[in-house]
Formats: C-alpha cells, structure tokens, sequence
C-alpha cells in the first residue's frame, strides 16, 4: 500500500465556452470501477441532450483500473486528454467526465484535445483534492484507571484514537501514520508503565491535514 496517495474529497463542476461549444466539467471521487461507471451514467442521463459525454477514470492507489471514453468524439481527442489530466496530477481513486453541448463550430483534431484538457484541468481544480495517509492500527488495552492519562497523552502527541471499548478494561483502537509506529509504541509504554497490551490491528487510509 502506497504511504499517500492524492484523490478527491469533494466534487468539482464547472462550465467553459469555446468557439460557441459549452463544455460541463464534473471531478468526482469514485472508489471502485463500479462507482465511477454510475457516475458516468448519471451525468450521461443528465444530459441526454448533449453531443458528447466523454469521460475517464482512474481507480486503484498504483492506478490499476484506468478507461477514457471519447463518446463519439474523434478517437483520442477527449477520453485521452481527460486521463491524461487525471495522470499529471497524481489524482486515484476519480473521474472526470466533460459534456459537450456542440456550438456549430468544429474545432478540429488538435482543438478539441486543447478543449477537453482544458476543461479536464478546470473541473480538477474547482474540486478539493487531499491526501489520503496510510496509518497503522493498533489495539491498545488498559484499565480504566489509566484511560484519562493515556487518551490526553495520545491527543497531545495528535494519535487518533478510532474506537474505543468498554469491558472488564477499555480497548482503544489507535492509529500511527505509517513511520510513526515506535513512537507511538514508547508513548504507550511510558505513560502507563508499560502496563498497556498493545497489539498491531491492520492498516487503514486516514485524509491528509
């Protein structure tokens, strides 16, 4: 797993005329390959009136699924300069797709390319992107008496603290940003006298500050 990787938090639109031609941008987050399909469909159902909704997405922290789409477009003036936005910025796990009502002005090979990067990048930048940080899990068992002093040494030290469980003690599920894992292991270890039984619970993606 990636330590970080870059995606998008929030969903980005925007709209841009060239030569009488209205593109609609749309950057949207999209976790899985089956995600980004519907939100392709549902723009295309949208804009049923449109000439073009062309598209591309990347899914996947290295970028294993990827697909472009030129919707009618000439082969590689849309779906390619889209994914090709989404390639340059490092951006996983989204999708872009650009809607085209036509102006009645043909742009040609290397002006629809310019288009649809163009609009590509504009409806990128109108989204929040973050940073997703791999973190480690641990579980951490104390009693309940040292469960003050432990959770204000781990909000002091800024260690999530996940969930917490109460039974005959309390389970605190930490996470460490990966790197940090000793550190937060001694924290442990010495705010409660080596009392703690922490054990190591997995890895998940935490957004970026």
């Amino acid at each position: 797993m990636l330590p970080v990787y870059r995606t998008i938090k929030q969903s980005g639109e925007t709209k841009l005329e060239i030569s009488k031609s209205l593109f609609i941008t749309y950057a949207c987050p999209a976790a899985t390959e089956a995600e980004a399909i519907a939100v392709i469909h549902n723009i295309k159902k949208q804009h049923k009136e449109a000439n073009h909704n062309c598209s591309a997405y990347v899914i996947g922290q290295h970028g294993q699924i990827q697909k472009a789409d030129d919707d009618g477009e000439p082969g590689g003036t849309a779906g390619k300069p889209i994914l090709d936005v989404l390639h340059k910025s490092a951006v996983k796990n989204a999708v872009i797709v650009v809607t085209r009502y036509f102006g009645g002005i043909k742009l040609g090979a290397g002006g629809l390319i310019r288009a649809y990067t163009k609009a590509a990048v504009d409806g990128l930048d109108a989204a929040i992107i973050i940073e997703k940080q791999l973190h480690a899990r641990f579980a951490v068992e104390i009693n309940y008496a040292l469960l003050g002093t432990v959770e204000n040494q781990l909000r002091l030290h800024h260690y999530p603290i996940e969930n917490k469980e109460f039974s005959h003690i309390v389970t605190l599920t930490v996470l460490a940003r990966k790197g940090d894992e000793e550190k937060l292991l001694q924290l442990i270890a010495d705010c409660t006298a080596a009392q703690a039984v922490v054990k190591p619970a997995g890895e998940t993606y935490v957004d970026g500050g």
